[in-house]
């Protein structure tokens, strides 16, 4: 991106934005206008997706709702997000999750949950003891 257009934008820029990744489960709290009246209305679902750079990223973040796939694309920096919370980490293989959409069910929403790195080191244990016992 030109430096002098990343300068100008810099200021529009959130700071309040919460780590995600795509395959984290998040819930966007958007800010709805219906008339004179201003609410927040909740989207939450898995996140497929995360595109751009600067004040141009966007993300898109898909749900299962009455049986129909809904996917949402929100501009990161829009000020029409009020906040956004993290509910799920995950460890996806891909930077992009768009086969979730040929998915039906259980199977639409699943992702690898992302594991504790504490939990690393103790697993090798368990897992040797347990090779022992069936060779001895």
């Amino acid at each position: 991106m030109n430096p002098i257009i990343k300068e100008i934008t810099a200021h529009q820029l959130k700071k309040d934005l919460p780590e995600f990744r795509v395959g984290d489960g998040v819930r966007v709290h958007t800010k709805v206008r219906e008339g004179d009246k201003e609410r927040i209305q909740i989207f939450s679902g898995v996140v497929i997706a995360r595109k751009g750079s600067g004040i141009h990223e966007t993300f898109a973040v898909r749900r299962i709702s009455y049986g129909e796939g809904v996917e949402r694309v929100f501009p990161l920096n829009s000020p029409n997000i009020d906040k956004i919370e993290v509910e799920r980490e995950s460890v996806p293989m891909r930077a992009r999750l768009y086969y979730l959409r040929d998915r039906e069910g259980k199977a639409a929403m699943a992702v690898k949950a992302r594991r504790n790195e504490t939990a690393g080191a103790g697993e090798g244990a368990p897992e040797s003891a347990t090779s022992e016992a069936a060779a001895g």
